[in-house]
């Protein structure tokens, strides 16, 4: 090497002089044979060390090489396979790999090197932590190991598992957290590793845990960028007019990007009927869509009452759920505004998914989900003014009906009833009483309709009770006569509703199937504390006392439940009449 002393330098100095060992016998240099002998042992020492100190300083350029090369790309995995194959050109090993350790302590990544992916199907499922891969994540320090197997702790390799004898395994640390672990097994040049490739795989590691902060901060940094970019949106949303089904459709499908999740529901609470409703499904899930969900011991009711964010390993079992909902990880994030909790926001994952960050995640969504609820608080407060509107109008409407046309109509009725007396034919007055009679019927049809103006627009029994009529219209082959009298809407509470329509519908389908009818007469009325239903027909009809079996049995019983009463008989004039009752406050 240049610079070193050299013995062939001597050898051919004294060749042109003449023999070699006239040269060491000169006495110009003064040496005696031992002196020779120690001259030869200093100069092998020094041209040791002087290899030892070129091969230190190319591991040395190696290393810089490699902590540069890690820290080139911010892309958290592109980072952590840089340090697998740097780790791997270094140590001189066949096989690398890096593992991360989960919440859990237990590997939830393994990034290898040295295996192709045909031979990962074959060997299967990737290691979790057990064995001498666990040694590590419970005694956070290096590990260098002959042969793998001959270890206490040892587990053994699965089926096509490839020879790994040789093993160093050092830990990667950021700050004082144990990220995860670096893997290196089968030495290319010898038995086992060195002491030079531990100082070198350690000295890696320190950057490697630089590297990896980075590149998650980075990643932390974009993530909160994309989730300030969609609270902004959300914001400006708020600045205009607000629909609040369109604004939800938002909330969830820029959610669901931002997370990378899998699916994201939007659930609204109602404190009255203590339920809640899967408002919007992102990606469309039309049999979900619409469905109502338990509240009692389920994580959603837990995060609904408590009103904090919450982490769930999934969203529970199929029984809490109207379809079967496959997810993994899950974070659930109450949507607040005015001191309510008005519903939920919840984003889940893949069942192969990554946890979400106990910090980051929550804190972030959580911003998201406050604009959200303001959104959703300011499509109602829309929503209600545009109904206040609507029902100041309906009352005017109503009024008028009441105050003038009702007036008139049963002034007329007055007039005609007197004339009718003074009339000097029978048939004249039978022509006024019968106009009489249709006035009656007219002034009941308009308080009817001022029921119908004075009732809450989102009240929907009348609707689906003419729906159900209907529906009966196509298999009768005419649409049954059909009457609604009193406050309907208002006075039918909301637990004797579903009965009301399961009774309407088994009576007239007792029509449909059993009486031949050509005429069907429905009546709902309410009227002195109480809900009225009578389904009258003129078909054949049957003799008393009718069979009551299970649609008939289900009809009284639901009346009896309710404290009320059900009879079914013969009409005198033929056909069938049902009648059913209940109490209403």
């Amino acid at each position: 090497m240049a610079g070193a002393p050299r013995y062939d330098r001597f050898v051919a100095d004294d060749t042109e002089r003449g023999d070699g060992d006239e040269f060491w016998n000169a006495p110009s240099l003064g040496l005696s044979p031992l002196s020779r002998i120690r001259l030869d042992e200093l100069l092998a020492e020094l041209q040791n060390r002087v290899g030892d100190v070129m091969a230190s300083r190319e591991r040395l350029s190696a290393l810089l090489d490699a902590v540069v090369g890690v820290g080139s790309d911010l892309d958290l995995r592109s980072t952590l396979y840089r340090i697998v194959l740097a780790a791997v050109r270094l140590a001189g090993a066949r096989y690398g790999a890096l593992g991360v350790i989960g919440p859990d302590r237990q590997l939830v990544e393994f990034i290898t090197d040295g295996i192709d992916v045909e031979l990962h199907q074959r060997i299967g499922a990737l290691p979790t932590g057990r064995g001498v891969l666990g040694l590590l994540i419970d005694e956070p320090k290096p590990v260098r190991l002959r042969d793998i197997a001959e270890h206490p702790r040892s587990y053994g390799f699965p089926e096509h598992h490839p020879v790994m004898r040789s093993f160093l395994g050092v830990p990667v640390r950021i700050r004082d957290q144990v990220f995860g672990n670096l893997y290196l097994t089968e030495k290319r040049t010898g038995d086992e590793f060195t002491d030079e490739d531990e100082e070198t795989m350690v000295a890696l590691a320190v950057a490697a845990g630089v590297a990896i902060d980075n590149a998650r901060l980075y990643a932390a940094a974009g993530q909160r960028q994309r989730w300030l970019e969609a609270t902004a949106e959300i914001t400006n949303v708020l600045l205009g007019e607000v629909d609040r089904t369109a604004a939800l459709h938002l909330v969830a499908r820029r959610a669901r990007e931002v997370a990378g999740a899998q699916t994201v529901l939007v659930l609204l609470y109602d404190p009255v009927a203590e339920r809640l409703t899967v408002e919007v499904c992102e990606p469309e899930w039309p049999e979900l869509r619409g469905s109502q969900l338990p509240i009692a011991d389920t994580a959603l009711g837990t995060a609904l009452t408590g009103g904090e964010a919450a982490i769930v390993p999934d969203l529970g079992p199929a029984s809490h759920w109207p379809v079967a909902v496959s997810t993994g990880p899950a974070l659930i994030v109450p949507l607040a505004a005015s001191g309510a909790v008005l519903g939920l926001l919840v984003v889940a994952h893949a069942p192969d998914g990554t946890a979400f960050d106990d910090d980051s995640d929550v804190n972030l969504l959580s911003t998201f989900a406050g604009q959200a609820a303001l959104a959703l608080e300011r499509a109602r407060a829309q929503e209600e003014r545009e109904l206040l509107v609507v029902l100041e109008d309906r009352e005017r409407i109503a009024r008028d009906l009441h105050d003038v046309v009702i007036q008139r109509l049963f002034a007329t009725g007055l007039h005609l009833q007197s004339a009718a007396r003074l009339a000097g034919r029978p048939e004249v007055g039978a022509r006024i009483n019968s106009a009489v009679d249709d006035l009656d019927t007219t002034i009941r049809d308009i308080r009817s309709a001022i029921f119908e103006l004075r009732t809450p627009v989102n009240a929907t029994l009348r609707t689906e009770i003419v729906a159900t009529v209907d529906a009966a219209a196509a298999s009768l082959g005419f649409r049954p006569e059909l009457r609604v009298d009193g406050p309907i809407d208002s006075a039918v509470p909301d637990e004797v509703r579903p009965d009301l329509l399961a009774v309407l519908r088994e009576a007239l389908s007792n029509a449909v199937r059993h009486a031949r009818a050509d005429r069907v007469e429905v009546i709902v009325a309410v009227a002195d504390g109480a809900l009225r239903l009578s389904v009258t027909d003129d078909g054949v009809g049957g003799t008393a006392p009718f069979d009551e079996r299970s649609g008939l049995a289900n009809m009284r019983q639901r009346a009896e439940r309710q404290g009320g009463g059900f009879t079914i008989g013969p009409k005198p004039d033929g056909g069938t009449r049902v009648e059913w009752s209940v109490p209403v406050r």
